[in-house]
């Protein structure tokens, strides 16, 4: 594991201008750290959730104008894609890097996962840690402070994830950049892996796994 930390750099990265130019700067400094984090946490996250986890590096393959604004490696229980499945993440906005446990739109279960979690809320509502954070959109970079919802306002961000077709709900934490550069890199592995274990009853509900 050739891993050493993340570095001011690599969220420099997404500073800048040109697809072509940050393209080039992703792959050459992020990249290959997001897939040395691939290797060391898809066995971590087999052993956590009972399923087989592959690991799959964000390649921004689709775009053509617009430079990705943040990126990732995702964990899914399948070898050829992710984001059609309950997954975790790890990755960076320029501001902070996210861990994050996540069912995003193209889930076509969202309905019946929702269901699921909403049967369970009390007991998640009382799990997560108040220091965890919430999402409702992957694409954008503000989140939700799990001890800053009430029981009720929880409850209806669980049930619109079933009721909204764009819906997405993502679960997990994040540090400041600041933060970040300054950990060693065993400290933030230890973090990431403290991360998973907390959000893995999530992925058990949402995949309906006793």
């Amino acid at each position: 594991m050739d891993f050493n930390g993340f570095k001011n750099e690599d969220f420099q990265v997404f500073h800048i201008d040109g697809l072509e130019a940050r393209m080039e700067a992703l792959i050459e400094r992020v990249r290959p750290k997001l897939e040395n984090l691939g290797h060391h946490f898809a066995p971590t996250l087999s052993t956590v959730t009972g399923d087989e986890m592959f690991a799959h590096v964000a390649k921004h393959a689709r775009r053509t104008i617009n430079p990705p604004k943040d990126t990732w490696v995702a964990f899914a229980n399948n070898p050829r894609g992710y984001k059609m499945l309950p997954h975790f993440q790890i990755g960076l906005w320029s501001t902070h890097l996210f861990i994050w446990f996540a069912i995003i739109y193209e889930a076509p279960q969202k309905t019946e996962i929702a269901a699921r979690l909403t049967k369970k809320s009390n007991k998640i509502y009382k799990e997560i840690p108040k220091n965890f954070v919430w999402s409702l959109d992957h694409m954008k970079p503000e989140s939700v402070e799990h001890g800053k919802l009430s029981k009720e306002e929880f409850r209806s961000m669980l049930e619109r994830l079933g009721t909204v077709k764009k819906a997405e709900l993502l679960c997990g934490f994040e540090i400041d950049r600041e933060k970040v550069i300054q950990m060693e890199a065993d400290e933030f592995l230890q973090l990431v892996s403290n991360v998973f274990v907390t959000v893995a009853p999530l992925y058990k509900i949402a995949q309906n796994i006793n």
